[in-house]
């Protein structure tokens, strides 16, 4: 679905939705005014479409015992495809991995990745990252504060 096809009600629903991916389309018809069937149709068309890839749940990262987010960047050994895969096969590979994006400039790669401690953020940089044939150089920078955590979309 293409975004100039969604109209003013699919865009309230995409906003209730991220907000509170648990609504029922009764919840949903109440925030949005329009009937429970017609949110019924737009969310599975929206979904249908993948518009709205998943839902799940926000856990939290300090009580659960994630007390460490890092964000670290890569520089491949060499540029190519295969060893592109090679990283791919390996971060994809990684629960602690949130997030990697190939970057432009300096580093290939930027992870987000969350451990419980320093002792397990040296294990991962030590024993995983930096031994795997495709790394050439990581260099690691602790989050001290997070301002602002998002993954809704500003609709």
């Amino acid at each position: 679905m293409r975004e100039s096809c969604m109209d003013g009600y699919d865009r309230k629903i995409l906003l209730a939705l991220q907000e509170d991916g648990r609504l029922t389309n009764a919840e949903l018809s109440e925030r949005i005014n329009l009937s429970a069937s017609q949110c019924s149709r737009r969310r599975a068309r929206l979904e249908a479409d993948g518009v709205i890839r998943r839902y799940g749940a926000r856990l939290d990262r300090d009580g659960l015992g994630f007390g460490l987010a890092t964000f670290i960047s890569v520089t491949l050994a060499t540029h190519n495809r295969d060893n592109a895969q090679r990283f791919d096969r390996l971060v994809n590979g990684c629960p602690e991995v949130l997030e990697a994006h190939a970057l432009t400039g300096e580093m290939d790669y930027l992870l987000k990745v969350v451990v419980k401690d320093l002792r397990a953020l040296s294990a991962f940089v030590n024993d995983t990252l930096l031994p795997h044939d495709s790394v050439l150089h990581v260099k690691t920078s602790i989050v001290l504060e997070t301002l602002k955590e998002t993954s809704a979309l500003p609709l």
